[in-house]
């Protein structure tokens, strides 16, 4: 695995790094931590060193190495600044260089990740703002913080994020970078709802996991992510660019081709209903021997998009199928004017793991296809890369 240098900054959010000390120890990773004079009165280097077995630093000059900030940058494969305040981030744009941290910050050359966690107005000031700019431009990966209840009492976006959605980060930094920076990309997922009366619907056992781990992945990479969706068991990733909630199949429709021209390339997960019923009922039906619907077929949103694909764009399917998968799925990939398309045989509901077989054109050519297995943010990366590919 990797060499991860761990900065810690002088936060509130300061005792989550202990746990993502730990997590990332646990994937692997061989992890050193910096300190700075701040991030100690509010944990201990003892914290970091019994949990990672390696050496944690909080001085130039508190060991018999003459230029620790020199040996820790070349060590480090990828530095993680979590939290990043306000101070440590103004330090490393303005290429200050007063203590361990910011010493190693201007020693190191590769990339660096950031996770900033600060009080809402700190956050939003024009000073920050244009400072992560600068990061950004430079070519450093931020991960933005959480809105919400945060510990000053405010509300509002400056939340450390969940240790989770930052092993994503460092996870997707370390084998892609930010390779699809620029490139915009509109992804469906969830079911579809189609309304009986007020209580009752047709729907399907979609989750939406397969379309919210491309989301992640694709946000991670660098892409500007909408994401329109129907019912999930999950929610969004919270760095999405846009996310937009549609119920049934004639909301989805006109959310996705309203949108659809502005984008790269449009990835449909989401599992629609082909039929709706002919009429739908403002009272509640009320139980009885017998009900008989008329169902009629909804509109097919990704035919639609195939018939005002643009010249560049890059446009994908998903087709789930109880049999004849290849067949059926090859058929729809032609019929639709897709670029490609992820096959897969029904599976249980909501499962992490999948198998997934991807087909480029509508021949018969086994260079076509590409067979994919795993767990779901896995195989998310991989659907990427042959898209990429295209």
């Amino acid at each position: 695995m990797s060499n991860i240098l761990l900065f810690v900054s002088g936060g509130i959010a300061a005792y989550k790094a202990i746990d993502l000390a730990s997590q990332l120890k646990k994937a692997g990773h061989r992890v050193r931590t910096i300190l700075t004079a701040n991030a100690c009165e509010f944990v201990q280097p003892i914290n970091f060193s019994a949990i990672t077995g390696e050496s944690v630093h909080t001085s130039n000059f508190e060991d018999a190495d003459p230029i620790p900030h020199i040996t820790l940058a070349d060590w480090a494969d990828l530095v993680v600044i979590a939290p990043a305040t306000a101070n440590i981030i103004a330090k490393a744009v303005h290429g200050m260089a007063d203590d361990l941290c910011s010493t190693t910050l201007l020693a190191h050359t590769k990339p660096k990740l950031w996770i900033p966690a600060m009080n809402v107005n700190m956050y939003q000031n024009p000073a920050t703002q244009s400072n992560l700019a600068i990061l950004k431009e430079r070519g450093d990966y931020l991960l933005e913080p959480v809105t919400g209840l945060l510990a000053c009492g405010y509300e509002g976006k400056g939340k450390y994020p969940p240790n989770e959605e930052v092993l994503a980060a460092v996870d997707c930094y370390l084998q892609h970078g930010r390779d699809l920076e620029g490139i915009k990309v509109l992804v469906t997922a969830g079911a579809t709802e189609e309304a009986i009366d007020p209580m009752r619907n047709i729907t399907n056992a979609s989750t939406g996991k397969m379309g919210l781990a491309i989301s992640r992945a694709l946000a991670l990479r660098g892409a500007q992510v909408t994401l329109v969706h129907g019912r999930m068991s999950l929610a969004p990733p919270y760095y999405l660019h846009e996310t937009v909630f549609t119920p049934d199949v004639h909301s989805m429709l006109e959310e996705v081709v309203e949108r659809s021209q502005k984008m790269d390339w449009i990835i449909k997960t989401a599992a629609v209903s082909d039929y709706t019923p002919a009429q739908k009922h403002t009272q509640k039906l009320e139980k009885g021997d017998k009900l008989t619907l008329e169902l009629v077929p909804t509109p097919d949103i990704l035919m639609r998009l195939g018939s005002i694909k643009g010249k560049d764009q890059k446009l994908i399917g998903f087709a789930a199928q109880s049999h004849d998968l290849i067949a059926k799925a090859r058929a729809k990939l032609e019929k639709k004017n897709l670029d490609m398309i992820c096959a897969n045989l029904l599976s249980t509901a909501g499962a992490d793991d999948t198998e997934i077989t991807l087909i480029r054109s509508s021949d018969n050519s086994e260079d076509d296809y590409t067979m994919l297995s795993g767990a779901k943010h896995q195989v998310a990366h991989a659907i990427i890369d042959n898209i990429k590919a295209l």
